[in-house]
């Protein structure tokens, strides 16, 4: 007789927070014969040859790195990935912005960093664009990025960079998970369905290029290896035993200005602490995100709000359950915070800013006029606006 299994719980819960879990997919060796095209392994990860790249077959190596990002470690580097004339040409625009910004006394704020312990710019590859184009244009023109982001989202992408300068005496980050869910409040993470948890990953490429030398001392990014692999991950990374267990077992791989590290953003992982005297630590991370995250009709989300809130306080007067109320206005507003201009619309004190739902349900909350509420709508567009 055939076994039947009982289907997978189409939800995470508490259940899925299972340090065990983190440990048997952690805890294992990267076989260097499963990637052909790779030069060697470091500490678990995949390390290629920039110089090896453009030669190879373009579908195999893609392929390849696929599974090293799904099923193997979770994180590659590239040594030599970008040429150090060009490397040297973006910092020089990325210095000169960062002393623009200083001059302004703008403190950039940081998702996981207080704000001004570092130097930051927030949507670097825009302004890169603006202050040097050929610069920009040599740069992102860069094959060894097209291919693995080709590799992970498909021939069409999306880039977006924030330029991370960590100065001696710099903190480490707290491990985490990125974009998207890695951006949700904890308290709504179990409202997203597993199979979104599964989704999530596919749809950002994470990577750093390294703009100075980044020897262990000078903090180059943490990571857990395989961590990707736990389908819960999202919900526990910040219990304090998943904490400790990264605190424990996290790798750091030492990088030359040049090299550039890719990791699936569902990977355990976070800036490290620069103990060094002297070492500017820059990196260029970049955030590549599917085209496909998008809506297929272009909304006017604050004109829809305008026009519906006098309807929702009017339901609010009349008894109307506060589900009711919440689903009338997640239909209409704009509900989730990004992109926005991180410049003006910084997470300071948490992982992101506030949505225009989150505003519009204050506005009920606090029985905001019409009038009270466009004021609000008008100063949330202008900080997003780039």
């Amino acid at each position: 007789m055939t076994e039947v299994h009982a289907p997978a719980s189409p939800w995470l819960d508490e259940s899925a927070l299972d340090l065990a879990e983190l440990r048997s997919v952690a805890e294992r060796d990267t076989d260097l014969r499963r990637y052909p095209h790779a030069a060697e392994v470091r500490d678990n990860v995949l390390v290629y040859r920039g110089a090896d790249l453009a030669g190879a077959d373009r579908r195999r190596l893609q392929g390849e790195l696929i599974a090293a990002l799904t099923d193997g470690p979770g994180v590659v580097v590239f040594t030599g990935a970008f040429e150090a004339a060009v490397v040297d040409a973006a910092s020089g625009a990325f210095d000169a912005l960062i002393a623009a910004q200083r001059r302004s006394g703008a403190a950039a704020g940081d998702h996981f960093g207080a704000a001004g312990a570092n130097d930051r710019i927030w949507n670097a590859a825009q302004k890169l664009a603006l202050q040097a184009p050929e610069v920009y244009a040599d740069y992102y023109a860069n094959d060894a990025l097209a291919l693995i982001c080709q590799a992970w989202l498909g021939p069409r992408y999306q880039v977006t960079a924030q330029v991370n300068v960590v100065n001696p005496g710099g903190a480490a980050q707290v491990p985490h998970r990125d974009y998207h869910l890695g951006f949700v409040a904890p308290g709504q993470l179990t409202d997203y369905p597993a199979h979104v948890h599964r989704l999530s990953p596919t749809l950002t490429l994470q990577g750093a290029v390294a703009h100075t030398d980044m020897p262990v001392q000078s903090g180059p990014t943490m990571l857990l290896p395989y961590s990707q692999l736990v389908e819960g991950g999202y919900l526990a990374f910040n219990r304090p035993d998943f904490i400790d267990y990264f605190a424990g077992h996290h790798v750091q791989i030492p990088l030359d200005k040049g090299d550039a590290l890719f990791f699936n953003p569902a990977l355990y992982h976070g800036a490290g602490a620069n103990t060094s005297a002297e070492i500017r630590r820059m990196a260029n991370l970049l955030q590549v995100s599917s085209p496909f995250g998008r809506a297929m009709e272009a909304l006017d989300h604050t004109a829809m709000v305008r026009a519906v809130y006098p309807a929702l306080r009017a339901m609010k007067a009349a008894g109307r359950s506060p589900a009711e109320l919440l689903n009338a206005v997640v239909a209409t507003a704009d509900g989730y915070p990004f992109p926005t201009n991180l410049d003006h619309d910084q997470p300071i004190g948490s992982l992101a800013p506030p949505s225009q739902v989150d505003l519009v349900l204050g506005a009920l909350a606090n029985d905001l006029s019409p009038d009270a509420l466009d004021v609000a709508l008008r100063d949330q567009n202008e900080r997003r606006t780039p």
